[in-house]
């Protein structure tokens, strides 16, 4: 009997929930059951009936069953299957290794100064609609607290389910004060905790953890010096605990002088492996969201 050669474990904080013996087409595309030709001109002229091979139900791919769903003239994302040992409305997360954060522009913000709650779309490489996030915070302590306040940020999908709720806890901005540094709590679904975002200590630079549920450190953050960083991209590297190896990024993309001068509406990309544990793709989005308000929201 031949030997089985031993499969390498999975870095902390990667998921094997996509992964199946064989080949698997991805999602959204044609599904053709192993062992028939499919379109193939005379494939029945070999003197041979070619038999259709049996799938065990739990390697079979889903068939197309959904197409883009556009609502008041937004184009969402196909509502992938449910997933096994997944969060419900994370399987989305599960499809993509990038995705792109637009915050709305607030017309009455850019007039009166008034800050509002901030509103963002959530998209894929395709434009598609993957969430919407709203915050809710109460309007005295947005306009006293400024970018320094505490939040909640909710985060529904296509259906209007909560999917994901950020908890920021009001704490000190001044990296003077390293023993009451930021921090952010990730639920999914809302009430069940998935993981924490903490600030690390450093004099000038950006410096975050990104940990489980269990308070585990699974990925670290590392940003520039944000104040040098004019004009241009700003990229805060995700890498390994070890911090040898990088495995994604989050961007703060530049959006014009006159757009980051007067408004603060800003633009993110985030990038990350497709088989990372989309708990912590969730994890990363909140990280995404506090670094928005501790380094590029104005304040007044």
């Amino acid at each position: 009997m031949a030997m089985q050669a031993d499969k390498p474990d999975l870095a902390p904080g990667f998921s094997n929930i996509n992964r199946v013996p064989g080949y698997q087409v991805p999602y959204g595309y044609p599904q053709h059951v192993p062992g028939t030709h499919q379109g193939v001109a005379g494939a029945g002229s070999y003197g041979f009936q070619v038999q259709a091979m049996r799938v065990p139900s739990e390697l079979a791919v889903p068939p197309i069953q959904n197409q883009p769903i556009v609502k008041e003239g937004t184009i969402w994302m196909p509502i992938p299957p449910p997933l096994p040992n997944c969060p419900p409305g994370l399987q989305y997360l599960t499809q993509i290794d990038q995705i792109l954060i637009h915050q709305q522009t607030e017309l009455l913000e850019i007039l009166t100064g008034f800050e509002k709650n901030n509103k963002y779309e959530i998209k894929n490489t395709l434009g598609q609609r993957v969430y919407f996030a709203a915050e809710d915070t109460e309007c005295c302590t947005r306009n006293c607290c400024g970018p320094s306040r505490p939040f909640t940020i909710r985060i529904i999908d296509n259906l209007g389910h909560e999917v994901i709720t950020l908890q920021r806890p009001l704490r000190c901005s001044l990296c003077c004060f390293p023993c009451c540094l930021q921090e952010m709590e990730v639920q999914a679904p809302p009430g069940t905790p998935v993981g924490y975002v903490v600030q690390n200590w450093h004099a000038c630079l950006p410096k975050f953890t990104i940990q489980d549920e269990k308070r585990m450190d699974i990925l670290k953050i590392s940003g520039p010096c944000v104040p040098c960083s004019c004009c241009n991209d700003v990229n805060f590297e995700v890498k390994s605990v070890d911090e040898t190896a990088t495995v994604g990024r989050i961007s703060k993309q530049w959006t014009g002088f006159l757009k980051e001068a007067f408004t603060d509406a800003d633009n993110f990309g985030i990038t990350f492996p497709m088989d990372l544990d989309v708990k912590m793709k969730a994890v990363m989005i909140g990280a995404c969201f506090l670094i928005d308000f501790m380094f590029f929201e104005h304040g007044d």
